[in-house]
């Protein structure tokens, strides 16, 4: 949901490839990739969790739970890619696109483990440069309508975007409450995984 929080909250190209992995196969398999793949697995469920208990999260989820009740986080998901695309304290404008750039070059790279949905996803991905171009309104939008789409009880008209747009200011302070504490939890976790090798 979130890809581009994902991809930043990495250590190694193969922590990567395991992030955008998660959502796409089942708990079962993650133990039949390498250990850099498995650990990007492991480093997107601690950032998950952190997340979802963080109150940052829970005042932000506030802004679209009124629309979408259980789906809040989802919503919530969107929002960040957002606040880190344009959050200049991480990236400049020229590191964020280099970064977008070699996302889609290490999944090429490791073509081979990404399952048929994901490589579909990366054609459009690609073409789109949705890492980079996260930082726009519009492509905001197009991801809150995919997640209205994609979910099953709600209606396609519910105006999450306007909700988004409305609540900026709201947002964008929870995300400045939330992403350091985030960016250290994922630096911690990354050192207990170094360790366990």
């Amino acid at each position: 949901m979130n890809f581009l929080a994902h991809s930043f909250l990495t250590f190694n190209d193969g922590q990567i490839v395991g992030q955008f992995l998660e959502d796409f196969i089942r708990n079962k398999d993650r133990y039949s990739f390498p250990k850099d793949i498995q650990d990007g697995i492991t480093l997107h469920r601690a950032v998950d969790t952190f997340t979802d208990s963080h109150p940052a999260i829970h005042e932000a989820k506030k802004v679209f739970s009124p629309l979408v009740r259980l789906y809040a986080g989802a919503f919530v998901d969107v929002s960040l890619d957002y606040f880190v695309a344009n959050d200049l304290q991480l990236n400049s404008l020229k590191e964020w696109k280099e970064h977008s750039l070699k996302v889609y070059r290490v999944l090429h790279e490791n073509y081979q483990y990404l399952p048929a949905n994901f490589r579909n996803m990366l054609t459009r991905m690609e073409q789109d440069n949705w890492l980079y171009n996260y930082r726009h309104d519009q492509n905001i939008k197009f991801s809150m309508t995919n997640v209205l789409n994609k979910a099953k009880y709600l209606e396609k008209d519910i105006p999450v975007f306007e909700a988004f747009l409305d609540n900026k200011d709201i947002l964008q302070k929870c995300y400045d409450d939330f992403f350091p504490d985030l960016l250290a939890h994922a630096k911690a976790e990354n050192a207990l995984l170094q360790l366990q090798k």
